[in-house]
């Protein structure tokens, strides 16, 4: 957790009230040095379904494996979080840390092992002590509930704000209520998910149900930021719902409510993935960058993460350069059908360059003035198609060699 709150930060922080069937605890567990809370357990009413997205990294951790064979029964009773220890590549002592707080979890509230879902995030390659999170479960199951925030804040390591977000839906005439913390700030660049974020709603879900609509919703949100290109060994976003708010379960599309809901989510989503864009470490400006004419969606969102994930184009944004040849190169660099003479770029409403040249003539100014301001955009039509793609990211600024060079100090 840093002391130096992001300039893209919000001015404030939501608050939002609870969720039926959900209460949050935390405590100390002390994975490190340091005078916070660290451990968050979150119980969930019996009945609650499950689904999930996790990290396409070849190193996951133990508890990346142990959610996803969780998973597949569409069942939750827990949540417990971590923070300060990854437990990532820690071998047979990582997964009976994980294996030992599910345990002790399940003796807490009377329920299976399979019910518990663990997430681990910090320094990779320290086992999680288990002495520690036992001892941190134990003090969290007698704590009181904590807010959403302070949660957030509980889950954050080098994050610099504690991101919360909120959204409504009606399914059958019942209101329902979504509300999702997240934590991430560096190694930011999701195959599926970001980091670590959760996702709770009292609506009644069907559990496969809910895991198409996250998966539908994480690439439109989650899959679409990146920060420093970097994809983390614990990349995990779970959603639970209660089925406290007592509408008719959702089970398909074509359930009343579903657009609601749907639509509900995915905007619950973006909120919290921007938010991690956001928190970008060293951040100063957030970026957005949009390829449209590519031959499908899927070869422009490959240009798109070139364009956005190369250190070239995010130090010139950082420097408020309108280097618009830095953009040329992560277009030819993507490997996707790209042809010179067709391309064109803009940066906010000003063309820069089009069919393979400098505009002629145009003006620097109004370039000049949007990128001195903290939101950027920048556009790229390629010419050859309908694919489109939108992604967000930040600058690359002193700030994230400073951050990262001490991480572990």
């Amino acid at each position: 957790m840093s002391s130096t709150r992001s300039p893209l930060a919000p001015a404030t922080i939501l608050e939002p009230a609870a969720i039926a069937g959900v209460t949050a605890r935390i405590a100390r567990a002390r994975y490190k040095a340091w005078d916070r809370c660290d451990l968050t357990f979150v119980t969930l009413d019996e009945g609650t379904a499950v689904a999930g997205v996790t990290t396409q990294s070849r190193c996951p951790s133990p508890e990346v494996e142990w959610c996803r064979s969780a998973l597949v029964l569409g069942r939750a009773r827990a949540l417990v979080v971590n923070a300060g220890n990854s437990n990532a590549f820690t071998g047979n002592r990582g997964r009976a840390a994980v294996e030992a707080i599910a345990a002790r979890t399940a003796q807490h509230l009377g329920c299976a092992p399979s019910d518990v879902f663990v997430a681990s995030t910090g320094v990779i390659g320290v086992p999680l002590p288990i002495d520690k999170a036992e001892a941190g479960l134990d003090a969290a199951y007698a704590a009181q509930p904590c807010s959403w925030v302070e949660a957030a804040e509980t889950i954050m390591t080098t994050d610099t704000f504690a991101k919360v977000a909120e959204a409504h839906a009606a399914i059958g005439g019942r209101a329902v209520r979504l509300v999702g913390i997240i934590k991430g700030s560096g190694m930011i660049a999701p195959d599926m998910a970001t980091m670590l974020g959760f996702i709770f709603t009292d609506a009644a879900v069907d559990a496969a149900f809910l895991q198409s609509a996250l998966a539908a919703a994480n690439r439109r949100t989650f899959s679409c930021i990146t920060v420093d290109s970097d994809t983390s060994t614990s990349d995990t976003v779970l959603a639970f719902a209660t089925g406290a708010a007592g509408n008719p379960p959702l089970a398909s599309t074509d359930d009343d409510g579903a657009d609601s809901f749907v639509a509900a989510l995915s905007e619950l989503c973006m909120a919290l993935a921007q938010q991690v864009v956001r928190d970008g470490e060293g951040a100063s400006k957030l970026i957005e960058i949009t390829v449209d004419g590519a031959e499908s969606d899927r070869s422009a969102h490959v240009i798109a993460m070139s364009i956005a994930n190369s250190p070239l184009v995010k130090t010139a944004i950082a420097g408020e350069d309108a280097n618009w040849g830095r953009v040329v190169m992560a277009v030819g660099k993507a490997g996707e059908p790209a042809e010179r003479d067709r391309l064109a770029i803009r940066f906010g409403a000003t063309q820069v360059a089009k069919d393979g040249l400098a505009v002629e003539g145009y003006d620097e100014a109004p370039v000049a003035a949007h990128l001195k301001g903290q939101e950027i955009t920048i556009g790229v039509d390629l010419g050859l198609g309908e694919g489109k793609a939108t992604v967000w990211t930040c600058d690359l600024t002193h700030g994230y060699i400073s951050i990262n060079a001490d991480y572990r100090s």
